[in-house]
């Protein structure tokens, strides 16, 4: 299982998967936006989304948990 982790502290712009959804490696996920710049951020490991952690709007720190793919 993967988890795919915040790359910098931002808020959620935007999750563009959802649970259930097939993903592979190097697939954008979920957006960040910080100093209003859209951040993407994108999954290591291909699999399929198991869990979102984070949700739209929230603010998230560097290395916290944003979603799961098992």
């Amino acid at each position: 299982m993967e988890v795919v982790k915040a790359s910098m502290a931002g808020t959620v712009w935007k999750i563009v998967v959802a649970e259930g959804d097939q993903v592979t490696a190097g697939q954008d996920v979920a957006i960040l936006e910080s100093m209003k710049m859209e951040i993407p951020i994108a999954a290591e490991e291909g699999g399929v989304v198991t869990k979102i952690i984070a949700n739209e709007g929230d603010f998230i720190n560097l290395d916290d948990p944003i979603l799961e793919i098992g």
